[in-house]
């Protein structure tokens, strides 16, 4: 059976900050989960305190892993994330960049994750990803403690 929706992506840590010389926009997130059990996470995002979104994420299995996103009311998502979310929440301002090889974004984490940044790059069905900014430093795509639902568990502070 193939999921209705699958996303690919690859995370990087940075090497230096070049990268804030391709900012289109940025977005503030909240975001926690309701579920992070290895096999599927569901995860409620607030962006910008106006735009909220439920998700759910299957296994990932390399650089892929189903996704299937829902938008639901913003008021929803502060009641979840203020009352049934697990603690303590993911913060992050999310940069959208401007570079054409893929949907490159750096989330700049705060709260009990701050001083992670991270890059990824979501790639679509079939492309692949060519050579990498200068900026970017190691793969960490398969290490699985850069997961969002795993900073929730582990945050970078505990590391």
């Amino acid at each position: 059976m193939q999921a209705m929706a699958v996303e690919i992506e690859r995370k990087f840590l940075l090497r230096d900050d070049g990268w804030r010389a391709h900012i289109v926009s940025s977005r503030a997130l909240r975001q926690g989960y309701l579920s992070v059990d290895p096999p599927r996470t569901v995860r409620v995002r607030l962006v910008d305190d106006h735009q909220a979104f439920l998700t759910i994420k299957g296994s990932r299995v390399a650089d892929r892993r189903p996704e299937f996103e829902y938008g639901v009311p913003a008021a929803d998502a502060r009641f979840m994330l203020d009352h049934l979310c697990r603690r303590p929440l993911i913060e992050k301002v999310r940069h959208h960049l401007d570079l054409e090889s893929a949907d490159w974004t750096v989330d700049e984490f705060s709260g009990d994750n701050a001083g992670l940044v991270l890059a990824e790059a979501e790639l679509p069905e079939g492309r692949v990803l060519g050579q990498l900014p200068g900026w970017i430093g190691q793969d960490v795509t398969a290490d699985d403690r850069y997961a969002n639902a795993a900073l929730q568990v582990t945050p970078f502070a505990e590391w």
